[in-house]
This record gives structure tokens, sequence and C-alpha cells, in this order.
């Protein structure tokens, strides 16, 4: 399959924006959509909100014609994307989160700085917190030239290590080819409801994508409190597990990549079991929690390292007096972030 060279290649892009009770920041991201130029249909769905999600996205339409807002009951984030798809004919996509924003000529700029040959391309991510969306930003991976990823060094970027800040690269937004996703017949996976974006970006890789990085071009991450990201179930944790069993069926896959997808997925069960025995903790059920614990040393150590990190994390929030950024959670997982741009 052959593609056009940058300056000639179709620059329509299709903005889609999943959105659940974000009525406080969807106006802000639907404007930022429409004000690319690149941007010829930008597709709300409104994934089973009750706070007036779609009427506050609706409020941010500058007339042009080029917004749809779309209702249904919940699907999670995989199906209203997966409905955002069908419902656009652009030939680019790009996904924008609800309570996230693109700076104005981010598209433009993305499309020149990746030239051509490529199925999906993706911008470092600007980051930040609610309330400071004119910056000072952070870099989320620190890209400072354009890239070439393959699946095993993707996969590898999504191990989080609690050593070092979170900066997984499935946070990433990459403008998309529809045409790759009709020839694959690649869709976010609907049982997805933490990581899917990870596996959607390492099943297409899996799939042969071409997957270009490129410094920051102005999408805005914003970290927010209470953001999906900021709770992780057992059986999200499980569904991730999942994902990259599903990975590791696929045919062909280099020696590297089947290592890094292995320890993916250590990673992610290790999460699995954590929140598994804080849940039976929580229930009263001490007795599954320490069998729970005990599945292996390793269980046993992160369980332990975590509880003490989340430990600590509360008394600091405690002598802080309330002030700062509220802990959450203690149980990060793969892609995604307990206080990042979901």
């Amino acid at each position: 399959m052959s593609f056009s060279t940058s300056s000639d290649a179709p620059r329509g892009v299709a903005v889609l924006i999943a959105a659940k009770d974000a009525a406080g920041t969807i106006a802000r991201a639907v404007a930022s959509a429409l004000a690319q130029p690149e941007a010829v249909e930008v597709a709300v769905v409104d994934d089973g909100s009750v706070d007036g999600t779609a009427e506050a996205a609706r409020s941010a339409d500058d007339g042009s014609g080029r917004l749809k807002v779309l209702s249904q009951e919940n699907t999670g984030p995989s199906g209203a994307r997966n409905r955002a798809i069908s419902s656009t004919s652009a030939p680019l996509l790009c996904v924008l989160d609800a309570d996230d924003l693109m700076t104005p000529g981010r598209l433009g700029r993305l499309l020149d700085e990746a030239g051509g040959g490529w199925d999906f391309t993706a911008d470092d991510l600007l980051t930040t917190r609610e309330g400071r969306e004119s910056g000072p930003y952070g870099r989320l991976l620190g890209v400072e030239q354009a890239q070439d990823l393959d699946l095993a060094g993707f996969v590898r970027a999504n191990i989080s290590d609690p050593r070092r800040p979170r900066g997984e690269m499935g946070f990433i937004k990459p403008l998309v080819r529809r045409a790759f996703l009709e020839r694959t017949g690649l869709r976010y996976d609907g049982r997805m409801r933490l990581g899917e974006d990870y596996a959607f970006y390492a099943e297409a890789l899996a799939r042969g994508a071409r997957f270009r990085l490129v410094p920051a071009c102005g999408y805005i991450a914003v970290a927010r409190p209470g953001s999906l990201s900021d709770a992780h179930a057992a059986a999200d944790l499980k569904a991730l597990v999942e994902a990259d069993d599903r990975l590791l069926a696929q045919p062909g896959l280099t020696p590297q990549a089947v290592e890094a997808l292995r320890a993916h997925q250590r990673s992610v069960r290790l999460k699995w079991s954590h929140r598994r025995a804080l849940d039976a903790r929580r229930a009263g059920r001490l007795g599954e929690a320490l069998r729970i614990t005990a599945e292996s040393p390793a269980t046993a150590v992160y369980i332990l390292r975590e509880t003490a990190r989340a430990r600590a994390q509360a008394a600091a929030w405690r002598l802080s007096g309330g002030r700062g950024w509220a802990p959450v959670a203690p149980e990060p997982a793969a892609a995604s972030p307990e206080q990042g741009p979901r």
C-alpha cells in the first residue's frame, strides 16, 4: 500500500471525543478542536453522562457544521471511540480526551513534523494540572526528534516503574490513517475500560503499522483528580492481562516483542494481585488478602512496597494540611496514570 508525500497527502482530520460526565471541560476540548483548520469533523460521543455533557459540548459549536454530538448508554471509552470512528469519514482520525485540549495549529504542526509514510503519528504530550492550562508545561516523554516505533520498544515504554515519574507511551494521542483501520479491521477493544489506548496502539504495531513519534506540537494533557484514570478495578486489570495474551498470540512477533509483552504482562499481573488483595482486605476477607499476597515472592514484595508507598503518600497529604495534589488510589496501572492525562 503506497502513501502520498507530505506535500499532497490528505489533511482532513476527524477529531474523536469520548466523554462521560465531562460537563466542566468538554466545551474547552470541543472549542480547541474546532479551532484546528484541519479538523473537518469533530465527533463527540456522550457515553451515558448524567451531568449535561452533551449540552455543554453543543455550547461550543462555532456554527461551521463540523460538530456532531451523539449520545448513548455507557459502553466505556473503547465503545464510544468506535462509534465516533464509524460516524465520521475523514481520511485521518485523532482522539482528544474530554478533559484535554489542543493549542491552535497543533494538527498542522503535527502533519508537517511527521512528513509522509506513516499509519500512526503522535507528538509528545504537554502536561499540566487543572487550572494551569496556559502553562508552564511538562513533557510526557521528552522527545527531541522524530523517531519510528516498533512493538517491542513501545511495549517496554509502557511498563511503569515506581522509581521514576509516570510517563508511559500509551498516553500519546496520534493521528491515524483511516485506510489502515479499514484495511486491517482494527478497532478499540470494547472489553477494555483501562489501557485501551495501549492495546489499540500495540495491536496496530503487531499488524504492521508504521508508527512515528515526533516532538510536542500542542496536545495539552490536563491532570485532574477524580478522572477515569484514578481508579482501577480488578476486572479492568484482568482485561489488560488478557489483552497481552491476545497480543502474544499474534503471528510473526519478534523475540524482542515477545519478551517485552511478557514483561508488561508480569507488571500488570502484580497490579492485579494488589488490587484483589486491597479489595479483599477492605471487604474484611483478611484470609483471602493474605493468600493473594503469598501467591509468589514477587507478589508479596510488590504488595508490601505499594502499601508502604500509599501510606507515605497519605501521610504527606495529611502533613500538608490538604494542600496540593490529593493522593489517589495506590494502584497504578500500565497506560493509565494515577494523576495522568486522562
